[in-house]
Formats: structure tokens, sequence, C-alpha cells
């Protein structure tokens, strides 16, 4: 028997079994299409709720990545909320077609999809403002810190790496890896056990 995992690329093999989830947040509504083989298919899981109640998008000029968006609903919801043109990575090919159908079902014309392993699909040229994640917790360390690595090489001076992190699931060790890394790291909030982190390229 195959293992599928929604971390993995090729999700698109599974057998459909679509849902759709209505969701509202700060008086705006979305409608999101998911599938099996993608994360949290039946509600926005709540780690990215409390990324998003934590988030704040400040003047720093450029746009915004979300690594590892799913079907898109934190990309989505950035980009309807800061009007900033939001890059959304996923490795995951159904995930990437969800967010695909999503952009285009919440009319989002500031928002666009590529289907990378982390970072390899973006040009090693571009440079971002924010990366925001929820990172893929089962995919294991290496790709989790990755994901922190690639977001120090990525981010514009004084740019912000935001990332949600279960307790349980390694948030005080990703602390300590971001301090290493960036020389900071802020614990913005502790919601439900999910810790919001931010770390600043002061460079």
């Amino acid at each position: 028997m195959v293992n599928h995992h929604y971390y993995e690329e090729n999700q698109d093999q599974l057998e459909s079994n679509p849902n759709i989830i209505n969701f509202t947040f700060q008086n705006l509504s979305f409608k999101f299409h998911t599938d099996n083989g993608v994360f949290s298919k039946k509600y926005i899981d709540y780690g990215s709720l409390a990324l998003l109640k934590s988030l704040t998008i400040g003047n720093i000029e450029g746009e915004i990545l979300d690594m590892g968006a799913g079907y898109g609903a934190l990309g989505i919801i950035i980009a309807k909320l800061y009007s900033r043109q939001v890059l959304m990575c996923e490795i995951n090919t159904r995930a990437v077609q969800l967010i695909k159908n999503n952009i285009a079902e919440n009319k989002i014309t500031n928002a666009k999809v590529y289907h990378s392993n982390l970072y390899d699909q973006i040009d090693k040229d571009k440079r971002f403002a924010y990366v925001v994640t929820n990172p893929p917790i089962r995919a294991g360390k290496q790709v989790v810190y990755g994901i922190y690595d690639g977001a120090f090489e990525r981010l514009l001076p004084k740019g912000e790496l935001w990332v949600v992190i279960q307790k349980k699931q390694g948030a005080p060790s990703s602390k300590e890896y971001l301090m290493g890394l960036f020389g900071n790291c802020e614990i913005i909030n502790r919601d439900k056990g999910y810790y919001i982190l931010k770390s600043v390229k002061n460079i």
C-alpha cells in the first residue's frame, strides 16, 4: 500500500473527494475548494488562523511569500487583506491545482502559485518583504529548517519571517534555530499551544 502525505508531490493519484470550506475573516468572506491528500481538508486549521490573527504587514516594500501553502487559504486571505502581491509555493500537485481554483474562486488578482519543492522554482534573484509559513512538521526537521534557511536567503533587508508552530511539535527548537540563523526570534503570540514566531533579517 502506498502511503500518501500532504507534503509530498503526487497527491493527484489519490481518489478525489472534494470539499468546500466557507470561511469569514475580518468581515471578508472566502470559499475554498479542498480534496483528499491536502492538509486540513475539512476546515481552516487553527495554526493558520492563529498566524493570520497575529500577522502584521508593515511598510517593507515587496512581495509576500507563503511557503508550503496547502490549498492556498493563508496566502489568499493575506492577498485580500493587504493588497500585496503574494506568491504561494507548494510541492503537492493536487494542492497546486486547488490553489489555482481558489485564486479564481475568490477573484484574487494579486496572487500566483509555483509548483515548487521549497524554493527551487523561484528565481534565485527574487527577494521578498515577508515570508509566512505554517511548516509541514511531519516532513521532518530537514524540510522545516530548509524553509527557514531559504527564507533568510530570500528576504530583503529588514524583511520578516513569520512562522506558526505548536510547542509540542518543536516551537522551542525552531526558536533556537531561528535565533542562530537570524540573530533574533520573537515570540509574537501564544495561542492554544501554537507559537507565532517572527525573525527579522537585520542586514
